[in-house]
């Protein structure tokens, strides 16, 4: 009988019979991943939210271990520390620009813009004029200029 089947068949050690082995349809995991397994992901995430105190100014504050993080390296960057200072300028610069790109979709035409600041120009002569802070001159020149228009 062992004959018939080959050498294939041999039964033992890491050699399940041939009916047993692998049938299609069947999961090889059953059961699944457990449930409340989390991924690293998860755990990094975990871990910052987590509020710590701070002494700040000798009074208790809770934040965030984010924000504790954070707050450290910009201590050591004001301290002069330059590898804390040149990550906390990376951070800055992935970040704002994310912020950069989203303000630039609703950022105002370039007339829209000019429009503007002539508008805040006028209104901070105004201003500094109806307080007496405008030397004469300036003023003098301004409307020279227009009457020779």
């Amino acid at each position: 009988m062992t004959d018939d089947a080959g050498p294939s068949a041999k039964v033992g050690y890491k050699r399940p019979p041939l009916h047993t082995r692998f049938t299609s349809g069947v999961s090889g995991n059953p059961r699944g991943r457990q449930k409340g397994v989390r991924n690293f992901a998860a755990d990094v995430k975990r871990t910052l939210e987590i509020p710590v105190t701070l002494s700040e100014n000798g009074k208790s504050k809770r934040v965030s271990t984010q924000e504790a993080l954070i707050l450290r390296l910009r201590e050591k960057a004001l301290k002069g520390d330059a590898r804390a200072l040149e990550t906390l300028l990376s951070l800055a610069r992935t970040h704002n620009e994310d912020f950069a790109c989203q303000s630039q979709d609703h950022s105002l035409a370039v007339q829209d813009q000019t429009i503007l600041d002539a508008y805040l120009e006028d209104e901070l002569a105004r201003r500094l004029q109806s307080h007496g802070f405008v030397p004469a001159t300036d003023a003098d020149d301004h409307k020279g200029g227009e009457e020779g228009r």
